[in-house]
């Protein structure tokens, strides 16, 4: 039976966990295009003192492609985990694909014509993957959706299709943002360390069930929706706001803690 979610806040990050974070509609608010997203002032810095304080052990868990993310975050210390788990800043061997790991060029190509003949959605290719975002053409979702199932019907067992916010993306069969988050608790400063996963899409849920699965803590942040209800998290916060000052206290405090108990503080504060 699933457990049903806390109407109470976030429980409090401890110094003996793992965090892993989504990005777009978690620690970032959603923009019409990936290309139109904010990096508030001072969210490196939290970050920063988060890994400080969770001695390394802070990852952010996005489907974005690993140069955005470096791009987007330049001057976070955590490991950055790309497109769904295909691509990484650290070593994740055995949650990475393998050689020959790519949605296949029919895919691409069909993908490419419903984009040409919809100019307002937008087609986005990556190294692992491709994702067909609608956000600025609704009138073609309910095309695009089925064109989508169509697509991963014919390509079963080689590709997985998630079904994100406006937004249909095909990744190899074999990625997940849950196996990438077992794959780094496999591995230093992870490993031992009881898993706190942060998301707000249906692309999270593989991480949630690792986190709830593990006794960690799974924390969905935004608005409850239809495709949400089922949701696995146990936890919801109101949104990418919220979370960032929930992240920031919690960065402050753990800092705090830790540098009393050391006779040292991090080099870059939380604010």
């Amino acid at each position: 039976m699933r457990r049903r979610r806390s109407a109470r806040g976030p429980p409090a990050l401890a110094a003996g966990m793992s965090l892993f974070l989504d990005v777009d509609g978690t620690l970032l608010d959603i923009a019409a295009t990936p290309d139109a997203v904010a990096v508030p002032d001072g969210l490196v810095d939290t970050l920063n003192a988060l890994h400080f304080a969770l001695d390394g052990a802070v990852a952010l868990v996005s489907g974005r492609r690993r140069a955005d993310l470096v791009a987007l975050f330049r001057g976070a210390g955590v490991a950055m985990v790309a497109e769904h788990g295909a691509a990484a800043t650290i070593p994740l061997p055995s949650s990475r694909p393998g050689r020959g790991g790519r949605v296949p060029p029919p895919l691409v190509a069909a993908l490419r014509r419903f984009a040409a003949r919809h100019p307002d959605t937008l087609l986005e290719l990556k190294r692992h993957g491709a994702a067909l975002h609608v956000r600025r053409s609704p009138a073609a979702a309910t095309a695009a959706r089925r064109l989508a199932e169509s697509l991963a019907d014919a390509h079963r067992g080689r590709v997985r299709l998630l079904r994100g916010k406006a937004v249909f993306e095909f990744v190899p069969a074999e990625v997940s943002k849950g196996r990438a988050i077992e794959a780094l608790l496999e591995t230093p400063p992870f490993r031992g360390r009881t898993p706190y996963v942060i998301g707000d899409d249906v692309t999270d849920e593989d991480g949630f069930a690792v986190a709830n699965r593990l006794g960690g803590i799974s924390l969905r942040v935004g608005p409850s929706d239809i495709r949400m209800a089922k949701s696995a998290a146990r936890y919801t916060i109101a949104g990418p706001g919220p979370l960032r000052t929930w992240l920031r206290n919690a960065a402050d405090r753990l800092s705090s803690d830790k540098g009393a108990a050391r006779g040292n503080f991090p080099a870059r504060r939380a604010f």
